[in-house]
């Protein structure tokens, strides 16, 4: 992991459209079913919208119906994770590493090898194919 990026609101105001920004520097969600990412299937590699570290592969993604796309693992060293009260029960949200933006949620109910689903924004990603 390279060093951690700090910008001022301004700056990341600037750099993000309006719904990454909410998402990533204000922990938003977006709509279920409008990210183009979630059909996404050629091979290549998600990065954060925010500071473009590589976060998951497509070998990594799966269907989860959600409606946002999903992975079973990350590429290592990626996130950091806190718990979310938000809601009824607690979740376990991450960010980025690198640049602290939000991403979205880590469930118990994926597929195997991990049996995790980390249900990603697709607003928070950016896909650069191989």
């Amino acid at each position: 992991m390279t060093d951690k990026i700090e910008k001022t609101d301004e700056a990341w105001r600037a750099l993000l459209s309006r719904e990454s920004y909410q998402v990533l520097r204000h922990e938003g969600t977006e709509p279920a079913g409008t990210s183009p990412l979630n059909d996404e299937k050629r091979a290549g590699t998600f990065v954060c919208a925010g500071c473009e570290t590589p976060l998951f592969t497509t070998a990594m993604k799966y269907d989860s119906g959600t409606g946002w796309p999903s992975f079973f693992t990350t590429l290592p060293g990626v996130f950091e994770t806190s718990r979310d009260f938000r809601l009824i029960w607690p979740r376990t949200e991450y960010h980025c590493a690198r640049c602290g933006g939000h991403h979205g949620h880590v469930f118990d109910d994926g597929p195997a090898p991990t049996g995790k689903r980390f249900c990603n924004n697709g607003v928070a990603l950016k896909f650069i194919p191989d």
